[in-house]
């Protein structure tokens, strides 16, 4: 069997062709057979494939002999919390994320949750299974898990809940998975919860959530401002990443979340690490060592951000597409833990979201990210290259290519799960430069 759809930090595809329950029942009973978990942690977002996946998953995991513990219907940070708090030897979760609707995935961890990558097991996970000389092994059996009481405490736990104001806050879940967990959030928090999106719904009537796409933020920020919101939060599917919008109705590049959550890390915490990815850098680098930390830079991707959080036993990392990594989580990313820290911030500082984050917008104005569709990746990138060749910049190759000016940097690199090159711009205090930067690259990768 040729398996197509491993990518550099997770498994994605399209439905059937090159993600079916055949190839699923072969990655689970591949992943028994290299991981060896005993018992694995299974999961699955709200997509119409992932109950049928997951099943299929889960007998491909027992006839290799693993035990499996059903949590069911769940976001990503479930499966990681279900697979530390438990001692499972595994966890994996059918999840394609923000990936169109005909697309589905998995994500894999061994025991205590740890990250399984291109570089930490996954090509022997593809290997095996593909392969398919599997060893006989005793049965399996699967039990269900009713992990959610013990996941929403641990939520509660990791914020200090007499320091949250009382706030109006929306939420979209976008009919992903975390309405379900809002909900039962909801009634230990002194939150107005306004529900935008709210019921999970594998069909997404409002369109695939994923709030980092511009024309996906209307819905959440219109409510803000109709409902004189505090704060508005927008989730993904599987809602490991969340994003924010001010009072204003006004969306906060994530880029700009990851400093203040650092800086939040480091109070009472100095000579700490933190891990950020390289795609937009300045800011977070800057406020870290002003807060007494280190910065660290790690290749992007969710298992490679995890991967560096525990080599360096950093106490927080963070990528600009929303991904928020905590060593108090098991050096896992959270799409619930930002909104209560940001919140919990509000309440200690006095301060609205837009104030606390004012200052560094102004400071190191971003593009965000911008996706191009090109039929030749290295051909675009090197007419950039080439454009720019001797004018002293300084080149980093940690993930794709940065080059970095006096006055402004751009990160370019290829997407690891769909076909597409993606930039982003940052300048020092100088919106017209970014945008002339902008125009300039974005006419030289469309060739």
């Amino acid at each position: 069997m040729k398996i197509e759809c491993f990518k550099a930090y997770d498994i994605r595809g399209r439905v059937p062709d090159q993600l079916n329950p055949a190839v699923v029942h072969a990655i689970g009973r591949a992943f028994a057979e290299e991981v060896r978990p005993g018992r694995t942690v299974v999961g699955h977002d709200i997509r119409l494939s992932s109950p049928e996946l997951a099943q299929a998953l889960m007998e491909g995991l027992t006839a290799g002999g693993s035990d499996v513990a059903d949590i069911g219907l769940c976001g990503t940070e479930e499966v990681y919390f279900a697979t530390a708090h438990y001692g499972a030897g595994g966890g994996v979760m059918v999840t394609a994320s923000h990936n169109p609707l005909d697309y589905n995935g998995l994500k894999l961890v061994r025991d205590e949750a740890r990250p399984i990558s291109g570089d930490s097991g996954l090509q022997a996970i593809r290997a095996c299974a593909e392969r398919g000389d599997f060893r006989p092994m005793p049965q399996g059996q699967i039990h269900p898990l009713d992990h959610r009481p013990d996941y929403i405490a641990r939520v509660l736990a990791s914020v200090d809940r007499e320091a949250l104001p009382k706030l109006r806050v929306v939420v979209n879940p976008g009919n992903g998975g975390a309405g379900p967990v809002l909900e039962a959030l909801e009634p230990h928090l002194p939150f107005e919860l306004i529900r935008v999106n709210f019921e999970p719904d594998g069909h997404f009537p409002n369109g695939i959530p994923n709030p980092l796409l511009p024309q996906n933020r209307a819905a959440t920020a219109d409510a803000v401002r109709l409902h004189g919101a505090d704060l508005g939060v927008a989730w993904d599917g599987d809602f490991d990443r969340c994003f924010f919008f001010d009072a204003a109705g006004d969306f906060i590049e994530g880029y700009y979340i990851v400093g203040l959550l650092a800086q939040a890390c480091l109070e009472g915490h100095p000579d700490e690490r933190i891990v950020h990815d390289p795609r937009l850098t300045w800011n977070t680098i800057e406020m870290v060592r002003a807060a007494g930390g280190e910065p660290i830079q790690s290749k992007t991707g969710h298992a490679f951000m995890k991967e560096r959080l525990r080599h360096e036993d950093a106490i927080y990392g963070g990528e600009m597409s929303a991904h928020h990594y905590f060593r108090d989580f098991y050096y896992c990313d959270s799409g619930m833990l930002p909104w209560l820290r940001v919140a919990e911030l509000m309440g200690r500082r006095g301060q609205a979201l837009g104030e606390m984050v004012a200052e560094r917008v102004a400071r190191y104005p971003c593009s965000g990210e911008l996706n191009f569709e090109v039929e030749d990746v290295a051909a675009a990138t090197d007419r950039v290259l080439k454009y720019l060749e001797g004018q002293g910049a300084v080149e980093d190759r940690t993930d794709g290519v940065s080059l970095e000016f006096p006055d402004w940097r751009f990160n370019l690199r290829s997407s690891n799960t769909e076909p597409l090159l993606r930039l982003n711009v940052e300048t020092r205090a100088d919106p017209a430069l970014l945008e002339r930067r902008v125009e300039e690259l974005s006419r030289l990768i469309r060739g």
